[in-house]
């Protein structure tokens, strides 16, 4: 049975006095959590601040990025070794807009998540199409060739700490989502895919993340389909209430 798992990615939102306030609230809203797994994803600056606030509680940390080496003469970037560091488990690697922005190729983020897996951090790899892939019908070959080149060079072993997200490029802040349909054709293929390429038993372990305008009203309706392990939240997870209402969705309708 795979744990359910709902990130916040808080991307460039949300400065330390902000995050505070933020997680003080949440934690009266969702004070206990038994069934679903919770990792709060903010800016690297505010770090520091959310694993202090967290650290006795249920909720998990992780980063939006990382570097591939351990150190070095790479101004502007953070490795592993320094978000293992601050108390960090999760890290974001491969995200669109990443992709889209700073021009991250999958042989880039193939680096970056082998950094991660060999650091002990478990890495959320983002995969997905964008609109004009959509409409062009070559959304399934479009995710097989980002999982095979991300995953080229990830041992078995290591690939079994791994969670998948599919992003719909198109889904990504625009408050269109797709389909509940569109979505669970898109992670059931994802998995076929890992059982190809890693084996049944790590398939079958693999969470696999939807992420694109999730929101209170539309996550029980993706959390029923038999693929979709739980969510990446860009926009509704940066309040509260509607952060809280989607840890909370009806977990018996799964």
């Amino acid at each position: 049975m795979r744990t359910p798992l709902i990130a916040a990615n808080w991307k460039m939102h949300k400065t330390q006095p902000e995050a505070d306030e933020f997680l003080l609230k949440l934690m009266k809203l969702a004070p206990r959590l038994t069934e679903v797994e919770v990792v709060i994803i903010p800016s690297f600056v505010a770090l520091s601040k959310v694993a202090e606030l967290t650290k006795s509680t249920d909720f998990k940390l992780g980063a939006q990025d990382l570097f591939w080496e351990e150190a070095g003469a790479y101004t502007g970037e953070v490795s592993a070794l320094m978000l293992k560091e601050v108390g960090c488990q999760f890290v974001i690697i491969g995200h669109s807009e990443r992709r889209k922005y700073f021009g991250e190729t999958d042989e880039l983020i193939a680096k970056k998540l082998a950094a991660a897996l060999m650091a002990g951090l478990i890495p959320i790899l983002c995969i997905g199409e964008n609109e004009q892939q959509r409409e062009g019908g070559i959304t399934l070959a479009v995710l097989r060739d980002q999982l095979t080149a991300c995953l080229k060079d990830i041992g078995l072993a290591a690939g079994s700490r791994m969670v998948v997200a599919y992003e719909p490029v198109w889904a990504i802040g625009t408050g269109r989502t797709a389909s509940q349909d569109q979505a669970e054709e898109a992670q059931n293929y994802i998995r076929e895919m890992l059982k190809e390429l890693c084996g049944e038993e790590l398939a079958q372990g693999t969470r696999i993340l939807y992420g694109g305008s999730v929101t209170p009203d539309n996550i029980a309706g993706f959390m029923r389909m038999p693929d979709i392990d739980g969510a990446l939240v860009g926009g509704a997870s940066l309040q509260p209430d509607s952060f809280a209402q989607i840890i909370n969705y009806d977990r018996a309708a799964k």
